[in-house]
């Protein structure tokens, strides 16, 4: 069982137009719904791929009632989210068809209590006593401590339980130094971390504040990784135009799948490209493209990196 933990999930909704005008009404040609949250997302393509996923994380009010609504009808995910006096959030992501672009919303999240984030606490440490890995997965909602990922990741290793982080800021900061198996980042929250913008020069340099392994989404450039066997870069054959959201989240369930199926680090990565890619032409964040995927996946190789200075 691969264990997804969401401390900010959300009721993903996305509205795709023809055009986004400012100042302007629009006709939204189609709406999707979606339990969201990156740590749901991630479940939702895992289950898609095959695993057994349990997802854990806060849920409350009635738009979590139909986060957790949803979330019941997808196969292969259990449900443990832990509820909440606070409403979850929404998140709105508006399509331009035309522009292949897309606008997000973010609501912030419920303040969480000091007695629900025990609460959260007591019932991750029984999940990760099931769990082959773990995903630590996006932002924090208010009264949850700024170290929370990182006590996380402690009590993960603690268990024996690969963990795998993706947030941002601060508590990627802090994350990073309790030593994860795999941190995720995109370009703009690695070059937080590090202060280079050269990504595998930053890479390598996130590896020595503490993480094995370092995977950084780029978009169209592709991933770029840093593990203790060596540095990879995997590119999509031909850019792809559509909704970039989730595209984030379909790497780290790649990477999830290929750790836990003891793939090479390479096979890995072709995997996550690919995931990612088809995600993006995918209607919504959590679901790729299964015909794209498999056209994809063939045709993307990891290349061998030397090492930046």
């Amino acid at each position: 069982m691969i264990l997804t933990v969401t401390l900010n999930t959300a009721l993903d909704l996305t509205y795709h137009v023809p055009a986004l005008r400012p100042h302007a009404s629009h006709r939204v040609s189609d709406v999707r719904e979606r339990p969201g949250g990156k740590g749901l997302n991630v479940a939702r393509v895992l289950a898609a791929l095959g695993h057994e996923v349990t997802a854990t994380g806060f849920t409350g009010g009635a738009t979590g009632r139909r986060v957790r609504e949803l979330l019941g009808g997808t196969a292969g995910v259990t449900d443990a989210l832990v509820p909440v006096a606070g409403a979850t959030r929404r998140t709105i992501a508006v399509v331009d068809s035309g522009a292949g672009d897309t606008t997000q919303l973010n609501e912030p999240g419920p303040v969480i209590a000091p007695a629900e984030w025990t609460a959260f606490q007591d019932a991750y440490g029984h999940l990760l006593a099931d769990a082959d890995a773990v995903a630590l997965c996006g932002s924090l909602p208010p009264g949850v401590p700024v170290g929370a990922y990182a006590l996380l990741v402690r009590e993960a290793r603690a268990a024996g339980v690969p963990v795998l982080l993706d947030t941002s800021g601060e508590p990627l900061r802090r994350g990073v130094a309790a030593r994860p198996d795999i941190v995720k980042p995109n370009a703009e929250e690695l070059a937080e971390l590090t202060g280079s913008h050269e990504p595998l020069r930053a890479t390598q340099d996130a590896r020595r504040r503490g993480a094995q392994s370092v995977v950084a989404s780029l978009g169209a450039g592709g991933l770029v990784a840093a593990t203790p066997e060596g540095r990879w870069r995997a590119i999509p054959p031909a850019r792809v135009h559509g909704n970039p959201t989730g595209a984030g989240d379909s790497v780290c369930a790649g990477l999830l799948s290929g750790l836990v199926e003891h793939l090479p680090w390479p096979d890995r990565l072709t995997r996550a490209a690919a995931l990612s890619a088809a995600t993006v032409l995918s209607p919504a964040a959590g679901e790729f493209d299964r015909a794209a995927y498999g056209e994809l996946l063939p045709r993307i190789s990891a290349t061998r990196e030397e090492s930046a200075a």
